[in-house]
């Protein structure tokens, strides 16, 4: 019996499964999944999901450990691939592999930036993410308990890409510096300096500074922000 369920767990590994919470700890909340009580331990749950005993919720299964005669499923709420699976899950458009999901940057409860991209160019990525109505996307929201999902156009050019990456903000001009490979980084980012108008500053940054944050982690570059009255001061201080 141990042995049958390991291994369909085992074959689910990196997968969503559905459960419902049956109990809570403090350090883990057990999740029934069929005839399995998975755990969801302290580190993979989000501090702003309530996880009430009885409901329903997707998990992204982490891992199956063997300890003696006793199965151990871990599960993730967290990680980012619950976030991927979801996409796949909802829009089948990336289940057929007509849209890529290319870049995932997830501040897990509070916001999340998803880029995608066509392999066909009659298909809008975006929109059939967002669905009719909104309804595909909306989904998604739901099942994470409202994490706002940024949906962003992804593009070979880092100039565009940064710039949609900055959605909802608006970019006025935007230069680049290649990267100088620094010690220790296999992979050395290059600078993005963007200028925004006077009054999109706080959008470009977000609230603690989320959506610059994120818009990096998922462009892979290392983004500074300043509106036109800085940059301006800044351009006379230089000259």
């Amino acid at each position: 019996e141990t042995r049958h369920v390991h291994d369909t767990f085992a074959e689910r590994v990196g997968e969503l499964v559905s459960g419902t919470v049956v109990r809570k700890e403090p350090q883990v909340v057990y999740i029934q999944v069929n005839k399995v009580e998975a755990e969801l331990p302290k580190r993979e749950q989000v501090p702003t999901e309530p996880y009430r005993v009885g409901d329903n919720l997707k998990v992204y299964v982490l891992r199956v450990d063997e300890a003696g005669r006793r199965l151990r499923v871990v599960v993730s709420r967290t990680h980012p691939n619950l976030l991927r699976k979801l996409f796949e899950l909802e829009i089948p458009e990336i289940a057929d592999g007509v849209v890529v999901i290319k870049g995932v940057a997830r501040e897990p409860g509070q916001r999340s930036k998803v880029a995608v991209m066509s392999t066909d160019e009659r298909v809008d990525p975006v929109g059939s993410c967002v669905g009719p109505r909104g309804t595909r996307v909306q989904a998604i929201v739901d099942e994470l308990y409202d994490e706002k999902i940024d949906i962003v156009p992804y593009s070979e050019d880092p100039k565009v890409y940064i710039t949609n990456a900055l959605n909802p903000a608006k970019v006025n001009k935007l230069t680049l510096q290649a990267a100088k490979p620094a010690d220790g980084e296999e992979t050395p980012r290059g600078a993005a300096y963007a200028i925004v108008p006077d009054t999109q500053l706080s959008l470009a940054i977000g609230k603690g500074g989320q959506n610059v944050r994120l818009a990096a982690r998922l462009t892979e570059w290392k983004i500074d922000i300043r509106s036109e009255s800085q940059a301006a001061s800044e351009g006379k201080a230089r000259g």
